[in-house]
């Protein structure tokens, strides 16, 4: 495979995960708990990392605090082979991050600090070299400002994405609809597509967005794997028969292995199949950097392991 290039534009986010949470302390008591970890996220920021790991060559567009939540953040990232030179620091606001307390049943309720996402503009972005630029949070710069971005990349001779961080709501895909006709692939959860579309079939919805002028809808649907939409067809592709530990960043690894497989060349079910693989790695430990695999181990594991 030649190494693709793929811009990862937008929200960068730090999650700090506290494993064993039981309850909420009264007053000023305190709590043992298993695990404090931090790892990199969002919707730009863990599928950047996550297509580092399968092999692409990532740069990290977005906006961080001057804070030592930046430093972790920016140190993580680069870590994993991720060029963030395109992550500006800003004094205007902290570093984007959530408090993620897992529960033992493992419920995950979160805290979350919009932070630095709301400063970044897409004016510093480069496209020379990209093949692929990755979208994660358009609700942040509007749908005209994430379709000029979109249709300039394609103009440059690279495919698209966009993945909307915001719960689906009919307003936000208003909000952000003028970008959908410029993306190659939109990359949302079930419940945001029932939500953007008032549609009460996950196919349905799916084909409503594709006709608003996304080319491709690839929905994630927790354990039950994945469902593509085309115009053309409609594919479903279960989930992997694993041990879950915690499925934060599950999304955003479905989405990096989704288009590396597309970037391959594979088929739309063989690359969702690959996102849904990339997810179970992620779902078997704590954070969107869990484990370690590269693309060799990642097929590996998704011809050996069934399906759910």
């Amino acid at each position: 495979m030649n190494r693709i290039t793929v811009a990862a534009v937008g929200v960068h986010v730090l999650d700090i995960h506290v494993v064993g949470v039981q309850s909420i302390p009264d007053g000023s008591d305190g709590q043992l708990v298993d695990t404090i970890r931090f790892s990199p996220a969002g919707t730009a920021g863990g599928t950047a990392l996550v297509l580092s790991r399968l092999g692409a060559a990532v740069r990290s567009y977005g906006a961080v605090g001057t804070d030592p939540l930046g430093d972790t953040l920016l140190a993580a990232l680069a870590r994993e082979g991720v060029d963030v030179s395109g992550l500006a620091r800003t004094e205007a606001a902290q570093t984007s991050a959530s408090v993620l307390p897992v529960r033992p049943n493992g419920d995950r309720p979160a805290w979350h600090c919009i932070g630095a996402n709301a400063a970044f503009s897409l004016d510093g972005v480069s496209l020379d070299g990209v093949a692929h630029l990755h979208l994660g949070g358009p609700e942040f710069f509007g749908g005209d400002a994430a379709g000029e971005l979109l249709a300039r990349a394609r103009a440059a001779g690279a495919s698209t994405s966009v993945d909307v961080l915001a719960p689906g709501d009919p307003g936000m895909l208003e909000w952000i609809a003028a970008a959908l006709p410029h993306t190659d692939y939109l990359l949302p959860n079930d419940e945001q597509v029932l939500g953007f579309t008032g549609a009460t079939d996950l196919a349905a919805g799916a084909r409503a967005l594709v006709e608003a002028g996304a080319g491709c809808v690839a929905v994630t649907q927790g354990g039950k794997g994945a469902l593509v939409v085309t115009a053309d067809e409609i594919i479903e592709v279960p989930a992997f028969a694993i041990d879950v530990v915690d499925t934060t960043g599950c999304g955003d690894a479905f989405s990096a292995g989704f288009l590396l497989g597309r970037a391959e060349g594979r088929s739309l079910e063989a690359s969702a199949r690959l996102g849904c693989a990339a997810a179970a790695q992620v779902a078997q430990g704590l954070g969107t950097d869990a484990g370690a695999y590269d693309l060799a181990a990642v097929d590996a594991f998704a011809s050996a392991t069934p399906a759910r």
